[in-house]
């Protein structure tokens, strides 16, 4: 790397120092009184200063880096064409123009020697950048053989530049066989012109002028040497020229085939450029669901798209909207009236938004009479399975101006039109979806506050609770709330339906709770202060009537416990049974009373369907309340886990603890369901009475 970068640091110094050591010599070679005594220099001296300057440069442009930028051709040739070339040809056409307004001296001139000079240094120049000009596009995309007979080019290019240099002289006819076989070599190379099929019609018309102006430069150069023959002492010996002569005519002929390739191309470029057009077209349309675009935005890219890849001179798109779109579609170069006169022509037929293509309207009966300047049309639908989404009406004003290609480019460009406006729709679901699950959270958030974290603590009685949704955001409930005189509210529902309404229903039975629970000022005794669970059914029945949509209900029980008398009353709004575990009796029962579901009845008649009932119990007594999920949960065989089995895991846990019976149910339900899918919230509460105690801190 080091030594690449002195090398390139060197090469500039290196062939502007070789050029004044050419300038130098030649003025000797030239001129040999120039210094007063006669000099004679001699011609291998020439020749070396010659081929260090052209080393020099032809190596410095070789490690230069690729003047190539992407697919920018014409501009390659720009550069080359605006710089060394127009600098070498103005300075060639100042000498010519002096040596024909002052005339060239017999044996020349020390100012004309200067000019040659100059002027030889100026085409070596730009050989080398037309020549690495040329390598850039002849290895552009090629494959690595072609890089390799590149290589080998070049290096037997090099080769001759040394003939001189060294005393042996080729045979005599072995050193123009090795310029035409060098010369085959550069025209064999001279066929790559891959490049030209990237070119615009515009490009290619460019890059003819700008390979018309290399050869020009070529010719100019010739010309210029032709010119100068009696200046013999100016020139090197001929075998010198070996070099430049075939970088010259591989400069020329690569400039030729290309101005020819590129000439002949020019014809097909609007063929392939409209084919890319489309391409790009199609990109378009699919790039628009990556940039999250409109479906008007679709509609509009590929009603242009269409346009201009057909080439209409009418046409208008019809877009069968929906009540959230207000795009209907767009019109070009025809009026709107007349467009319907047309579909209504086309429905009378009935050919409406049916792939119609007619090349003879002039001819139709029907077209004819509506007098519009047009002789073709095509109808193309824009359809899916699910939907007809409009239709893309073109027209031409000659007969017979579309043909199928016309109506295959139309199909593809509907059908992806089509599959970008659903595969919108499909974004657009998503994105609802995706608003509803981050609603569910917040709503699954606001439920589970609404849960209490703190369960009742007393020394009369062990309560354990359990809640499972099974969705994000179900609709059980319960609650509790501590009254005065060593009495407690529990409170169990659940709430029909899911979801975002389940649990703002949730949030509105709860209110409800607290507010009704409140102290009543006006009481007139104490056991009146507070509402029995059958007077609260009743006013929160009253209350949800008024908020509670029609077709939603809640089932709900309410107990009152009053643990310093030892009993309860209860009253069940369409609840489940209550579970309960006699401990003197020891057996376990469930209380069947009558009850309706909240919301059912939305009139002072529900009080008619509502009971309390008193129950005075004893420690060790356990009460189970839950809501239907958990004796609605299916087993392996649909079967469900039931009241019974319930019962029976009462009856084989109500010695454990209020925490342990919660335990061994759920164990035994997830055990029944298990490789089953959750179908309803589970909500569980285990309360069991224990001996009055002292208080702790008596």
């Amino acid at each position: 790397m080091l030594f690449a970068r002195k090398r390139n640091t060197l090469l500039l110094p290196l062939s502007v120092l070789s050029w004044l050591g050419l300038l130098a010599c030649t003025l000797l070679y030239a001129h040999p009184d120039l210094l007063g005594p006669r000099v004679e220099l001699p011609g291998w001296l020439l020749l070396l200063m010659q081929a260090l300057f052209t080393a020099s440069v032809f190596i410095q442009e070789s490690i230069s880096p690729d003047r190539l930028r992407g697919l920018d051709f014409v501009g390659l040739l720009r550069r080359l064409v605006l710089g060394p070339g127009l600098v070498a040809t103005v300075f060639v056409g100042l000498h010519l123009l002096l040596q024909l307004v002052v005339g060239s001296p017999p044996a020349g001139s020390v100012f004309h020697t200067v000019l040659h000079t100059l002027n030889t240094g100026l085409f070596v120049i730009l050989l080398a950048r037309t020549n690495y000009a040329w390598r850039s596009l002849v290895l552009f995309r090629s494959s690595d053989q072609l890089r390799r007979l590149w290589f080998c080019f070049e290096a037997l290019l090099g080769a001759t530049l040394l003939f001189r240099l060294f005393t042996w002289t080729p045979p005599y006819g072995l050193g123009s066989a090795l310029l035409g076989v060098m010369a085959v070599f550069g025209a064999y190379i001279s066929s790559h012109q891959k490049w030209v099929a990237y070119l615009s019609r515009r490009q290619k018309l460019e890059a003819v002028l700008l390979q018309l102006a290399v050869l020009l430069t070529m010719g100019a150069f010739v010309f210029y040497f032709l010119r100068t023959p009696h200046y013999p002492r100016l020139l090197a010996l001929a075998t010198q020229h070996t070099f430049l002569t075939l970088n010259a005519f591989f400069a020329g002929f690569y400039a030729l085939m290309g101005l020819l390739v590129t000439f002949f191309n020019m014809p097909t470029g609007r063929v392939f450029e409209q084919k890319r057009e489309e391409i790009l077209n199609l990109q378009r349309l699919t790039q628009l669901i990556q940039r999250g675009q409109t479906p008007q935005e679709v509609y509009q890219v590929f009603f242009d798209s269409a346009v201009q890849t057909v080439n209409a001179d009418a046409a208008w798109l019809s877009v069968e909207t929906t009540s959230d779109e207000e795009y209907s579609g767009q019109y070009y170069h025809i009026l709107p009236e007349q467009a319907q006169a047309i579909c209504h022509l086309l429905a009378d037929y009935n050919l409406g938004h049916i792939e119609y293509l007619n090349n003879d309207l002039l001819n139709s009966s029907g077209f004819r009479g509506l007098g519009l300047p047009f002789g073709s049309l095509i109808v193309m639908p824009l359809r899916s399975n699910k939907r007809q989404y409009g239709a893309l009406y073109m027209l031409k004003e000659p007969s017979q101006s579309f043909d199928r290609e016309n109506l295959s480019i139309l199909q593809t460009f509907a059908s992806q039109t089509v599959l970008s406006i659903e595969n919108l729709q499909l974004v657009q679901a998503s994105l609802d979806t995706q608003r509803v699950q981050d609603e569910l959270k917040i709503a699954s958030a606001v439920q589970d506050s609404l849960i209490p974290k703190n369960l009742p603590i007393d020394n009369w009685f062990e309560i354990s609770s359990h809640a499972l949704a099974a969705t994000e955001v179900g609709g059980d409930f319960y609650d509790f709330l501590h009254l005065p005189g060593r009495r407690l509210a529990v409170l169990i529902g659940d709430v029909s339906g899911k979801g975002v309404t389940a649990a703002f229903h949730v949030a509105q039975m709860k209110g409800i709770f607290h507010a009704l629970m409140q102290e009543n000022p006006l009481a007139r005794n104490e056991r009146e202060k507070f509402p029995v669970p059958s007077k609260f059914m009743a006013q929160a029945n009253n209350a949800l009537a008024r908020c509670l949509e029609k077709a939603a209900f809640i089932t709900a029980s309410l107990y009152i416990i009053d643990y310093e008398h030892g009993g309860f009353v209860f009253a069940r709004a369409g609840h489940c049974h209550t579970l309960y575990y006699h401990s003197i009796k020891e057996e376990v029962s469930y209380f069947h009373t009558a009850g309706l579901g909240l919301g059912i009845i939305r009139n002072d008649g529900y009080e008619k369907h509502i009971k309390n009932q008193f129950y005075d119990y004893n420690p060790g007594d356990v009460m189970v309340i839950y809501t239907d999920g958990i004796i609605e949960a299916r087993g392996a065989d649909q079967e469900e886990y039931g009241e019974e089995r319930l019962k029976q895991m009462l009856e084989r846990t109500y010695y454990l603890d209020a925490d342990e019976i919660k335990e061994q149910i759920l164990a035994d339900l997830n055990e029944f369901s298990r490789g089953q899918p959750m179908h309803d919230d589970q909500t569980l509460l285990v309360i069991k009475f224990k001996a009055s105690q002292p208080e702790p801190s008596l």
